[in-house]
């Protein structure tokens, strides 16, 4: 974006939260809204036990074919976050995706972006920021953050709110990712050794 003080394509500011050294674990962050909260008009809800009031009371309905995606994620060896831009609290993100068995290790709203955004400085920042916390593939349903992902050089798969293949297309976009990861520490690990000469004149 014009005006922008962040990195270019490609480049990060400063080290992310938590990532564990060494560790070509890919991290994943979802949004909410329209992508994995689904309306009626655009996706069939994940069916559960529990009866419907109770969802109306304590969620909202959850869109098919989310829990076999992230389980899949983690059986890959996936960390799975959700970064939202609404106020929602992390406590009740939780909640409502654990009404349908689903764990998630981290949550980003709209507090705890600005917090960490302002913290470190970075002006005209975008309206999410994954890089921040080490998220190497966030998925959203907004073209916009597409755009912006292009812009300040994080990666971003955009799904259709009615799109039923949208899974499919994350499993896909997360391999990409993983064997980018691969490559990279493989490259790491395989960095030439100083020549006889050279160590001999040491």
């Amino acid at each position: 974006m014009a005006g922008s003080s962040m990195p270019g394509h490609g480049r990060r500011t400063w080290q992310g939260i938590g990532r564990k050294a060494r560790r070509p674990q890919v991290r994943i962050s979802f949004d909410v809204d329209d992508t994995l909260a689904c309306l009626p008009h655009h996706s069939p809800a994940e069916h559960s036990k529990l009866p419907e009031c109770i969802h109306r009371w304590l969620g909202e309905p959850l869109r098919i074919g989310t829990r076999s995606l992230i389980r899949e994620l983690r059986r890959q060896g996936c960390s799975i976050w959700i970064y939202t831009s609404s106020g929602r609290t992390p406590s009740y993100i939780r909640r409502w995706l654990m009404l349908y068995g689903i764990h998630v290790d981290g949550v980003v709203n709209s507090d705890r972006h600005h917090h960490v955004v302002s913290a470190h400085g970075l002006e005209n920042a975008p309206s999410k920021y994954p890089p921040a916390f080490d998220i190497d593939l966030h998925v959203d349903d907004s073209e916009g953050v597409g755009i912006e992902g292009d812009d300040h050089g994080f990666r971003v798969v955009v799904v259709d709110p009615e799109d039923q293949a949208w899974a499919q297309k994350v499993m896909d976009a997360a391999a990409q990712v993983q064997a980018q990861l691969n490559w990279q520490q493989s490259m790491r690990h395989e960095a030439p050794a100083p020549r006889r000469a050279e160590a001999q004149a040491c």
